[in-house]
């Protein structure tokens, strides 16, 4: 199961860079739910994980506001940009 990363309260762009920091120890195929509150973190999330080579798996809506998402982590993305 993947782990939760619960980012709500913040605003952008330390969702982006948070997720990116928590991502850059994880193993290729792992998995992470990021949890935000941020409205821009629709358009930023989605975004960071195709630059970085990640893939998005799934992107919800939270009840109450805000919004979750699933991204994987690819072999080819442990290069920075």
């Amino acid at each position: 199961m993947a782990e939760i990363y619960d980012l709500r309260g913040l605003n952008c762009p330390l969702p982006v860079l948070k997720t990116q920091k928590r991502m850059r120890d994880m193993l290729a195929g792992e998995e992470l739910w990021i949890e935000t509150s941020d409205p821009l973190a629709v358009i930023d999330i989605p975004n960071f994980a195709r630059e970085r080579g990640h893939a998005l798996i799934k992107s919800e809506a939270v009840e109450g506001g805000g919004h979750r998402f699933l991204l994987k982590k690819d072999a080819g993305s442990e290069q920075e940009l």
